[in-house]
């Protein structure tokens, strides 16, 4: 379950709109847009065999472009977290479903058609569902794998990199875990169900910055680069990060051909790119744990997530740049989700997945008594989806 480390805390902010940056520039203000509900992509999801819910629903283009109305290649990696494998009645699922911590699905094209999709989990000897991605070398603690942000890396042979967070339980409850350590996933060219071929790189990329808090990068990533699609490329890619109880968005940035060589990396210091991950500084607050980065064809960029991590709020921020300034939010949609005690979290665009004009926008749904609300309702734990347009 791809959701937020302090729930209670998360709640309490978002009744404390001090801690909300609300002034910016002119020229950030949003462009005129109207937000509608995307039904066939949410009933894409509604499924009552094998996979039938989860969370996290990361888009990853193969080709490598990722950019609204990309005309190429378009077939679309998409990575979920927490699992539920079975058989469903109605919405009750069957005795003998079974959560694994990661799967994925492979999507043709841009049309939320049946046909179009195809889910997959790791299957054992016997059939039964298993976990895509394990987490190796953890100092003999028992560790899995959430699913962040990835891309395919044209200047490294089409590698396609998978951020990947360790979860560590703490106890026997929904919200007691930890998150100690973040890896890198590189998956040679061509990779395909079940990603036998895969290396697992230890990152500096867990971080703990006095002031902002604790966290990890690979929250959302925009490759600003010409081939990748970028309207107004400059060759970086730029990863982000969901810090600390204020929701801090933070960035790094790298070149794609130095990708894995953290050395290269520089981090946003609040002026400047800096080498030392411990000067980061907040490119503005109250953002999600997952999050989408995507340039408008004007030069600008837009910010989407969840309003201060876990709320009923979709928001967006317009920004001048990669790292801002970025504009005050815009809650551009309230999630009806909420008025049937359903929480609501991390929203982000899908831009490969979106029509011209459009970001087709995701955010996913549980429950604080999941373990217990799954068992009775298959359908409360799956990606939901909005359509913005721009007029």
């Amino acid at each position: 379950m791809r959701y937020e480390t302090s729930f209670f805390l998360s709640i309490c902010l978002f009744f404390s709109a001090c801690s909300i940056k609300t002034t910016a520039p002119a020229s950030t203000e949003a462009p005129k847009y109207t937000v509608a509900a995307a039904p066939e992509w949410t009933n894409l999801f509604y499924r009552n065999s094998g996979w039938f819910g989860a969370d996290g629903i990361f888009s990853i283009p193969l080709s490598g472009v990722d950019q609204v109305g990309n005309v190429g290649n378009r077939e679309t990696l998409l990575l979920f977290s927490d699992t539920y494998i079975g058989e469903v009645d109605g919405d009750t699922p069957r005795p003998g479903n079974v959560m694994v911590n990661n799967t994925v699905a492979l999507i043709q094209g841009r049309s939320a058609h049946p046909d179009s999709i195809r889910f997959f989990y790791k299957k054992d000897k016997n059939g039964a569902p298993q976990t895509f991605f394990v987490p190796q070398n953890t100092g003999g603690k028992k560790q899995h794998f959430w699913l962040g942000d990835g891309f395919v890396n044209r200047e490294r042979g089409n590698t396609l990199y998978l951020f990947a967070y360790h979860i560590q339980m703490t106890g026997a409850g929904v919200f007691d875990f930890i998150e100690p350590d973040v890896s890198l996933l590189a998956l040679p060219e061509g990779s395909r169900p079940p990603f036998e071929q895969q290396r697992q790189i230890k990152t500096p990329l867990h971080i703990n910055v006095p002031g902002l808090g604790e966290g990890n990068f690979g929250a959302g990533i925009l490759v600003n680069s010409k081939w990748a699609g970028a309207p107004h490329p400059d060759g970086y890619v730029y990863i982000y990060g969901c810090i600390g109880q204020d929701k801090n968005l933070v960035a790094a940035r790298v070149k794609p051909k130095y990708f894995e060589n953290f050395k290269k990396w520089r981090y946003w210091n609040g002026k400047s790119w800096g080498t030392d991950i411990r000067q980061l500084a907040p490119v503005t607050n109250a953002v999600s744990n997952e999050l989408s980065v995507t340039p408008l064809p004007d030069g600008r960029y837009a910010l989407i997530f969840q309003v201060i991590g876990l709320s009923d709020k979709v928001g967006m921020r317009i920004g001048s740049s990669p790292v801002g300034p970025f504009g005050e939010i815009k809650e551009i949609w309230r999630t009806p989700e909420a008025d049937q005690g359903l929480f609501c979290y991390n929203a982000k665009a899908h831009p490969n997945l979106s029509q011209p004009g459009e970001l087709l926008i995701s955010y996913n749904t549980i429950t604080l008594d999941f373990w217990n609300d799954i068992q009775k309702n298959a359908h409360i734990y799956r990606p939901r989806f909005v359509r913005l347009k721009w007029q």
